[in-house]
């Protein structure tokens, strides 16, 4: 026989557990936390933005605290040093790297995935998705002679990023898009020297035009490898 609760006292319900304490638990905690503490990702955000104007070198701890209005302990708390927060925007440069140029390029293969990558690069160094400019050409040279965990990271980010593009090549020529002869790390060498030369240009000399003329030069040269699939002509 199931049992009946008594008059004037509710019978116990699961759902009344969770319900009530939830909503009082979470908001006290945001109410906590005091004003002006930045998160890591806006940190890192205000750090990338700094470095690529005037460049990792520069980056301090006391540089990025009183740009963010708030203490050097804060930053402490998060970086430990100046090289770690070195190589935290690295990373961060990294991360929204990828998610301008590279993801967006692979919902494309082979030959198509590369002019995707070639031309979302280029996008992304001309809309300045940095202020300053393309992250990794600027941060390249300046530590390309600096032995460290800054200039490895740097180093790692950027074989990544060729490793990339040779893969589409290579993914291209199994597809029988680009001809068997080309060799990939050679031909990657030739458009990443060619994108760099525009990054180059376009910050020295402020040249305008310096994107548009390289990304013509190497779809032209994306052109002269592709295999050339005949016409089949059909007669009656």
């Amino acid at each position: 026989m199931p049992r009946t609760s008594r008059p004037g006292k509710p019978a116990r319900s699961r759902q009344q557990l969770p319900t009530a304490p939830a909503p009082s638990l979470a908001l006290p905690k945001q109410r906590r936390r005091p004003r002006g503490i930045k998160t890591r990702g806006a940190i890192l955000q205000r750090a990338v933005n700094i470095a690529s104007l005037e460049g990792l070198e520069a980056l301090t701890i006391g540089k990025l605290a009183s740009s963010l209005k708030i203490s050097k302990s804060g930053l402490f708390a998060h970086f430990g040093s100046k090289e770690d927060l070195q190589c935290a925007v690295v990373e961060e440069a990294g991360r929204i790297f990828v998610e301008a140029v590279i993801r967006p390029a692979f919902e494309a293969h082979g030959l198509a995935r590369l002019r995707a990558l070639c031309q979302n690069w280029l996008g992304y160094a001309e809309e300045k998705v940095f202020p300053g400019g393309c992250f990794f050409a600027a941060a390249s040279l300046e530590f390309d002679d600096r032995p460290g965990r800054v200039r490895d990271k740097i180093a790692e980010s950027i074989k990544r990023w060729l490793g990339t593009l040779e893969q589409a090549v290579r993914d291209g020529q199994n597809a029988g898009e680009i001809r068997k002869d080309v060799v990939p790390q050679d031909f990657v060498f030739e458009i990443q020297s060619l994108a760099m030369g525009a990054n180059w240009a376009s910050r020295l000399f402020r040249d305008e035009a310096a994107f548009r003329r390289i990304r013509r030069a190497i779809l032209e040269r994306i052109d002269q490898v592709t295999e050339r699939v005949p016409e089949h002509r059909s007669r009656p």
